[in-house]
């Protein structure tokens, strides 16, 4: 398992952060305004310390002109890298074929 540990991916608050608010000039203030949200629990998601749940998916697919799948996919991606990272167990296959790729 350890040759699946690549690069950590982006979480999706910098994603948010440098490919979204700052080129569009959006401070998080304004941002948690339009989204409906607290500035507090923006600046969270943008600092790396929340996720995206998928209500704020579809809070930030309509505020930014995305898919919320876009959202919950980058949340996805980088929730399984941190587990693949911590993860340490050794489960057997159930699969009478142990020589099946997984």
């Amino acid at each position: 398992m350890n040759n699946m540990l690549m690069h950590e991916p982006p979480h999706p608050g910098g994603i948010l952060k440098r490919m979204y608010l700052e080129p569009l000039g959006v401070s998080v203030t304004d941002a948690s305004q339009t989204l409906k949200i607290s500035r507090k629990q923006l600046s969270l998601l943008v600092n790396g310390h929340s996720g995206v749940s998928p209500v704020m998916a579809l809070r930030l697919s309509q505020a930014f002109e995305t898919t919320p799948e876009l959202w919950i996919n980058l949340q996805r991606q980088y929730d399984l890298w941190l587990a693949r990272k911590s993860f340490r167990e050794e489960i057997p296959s159930l699969r009478k074929d142990s020589a099946v790729s997984r």
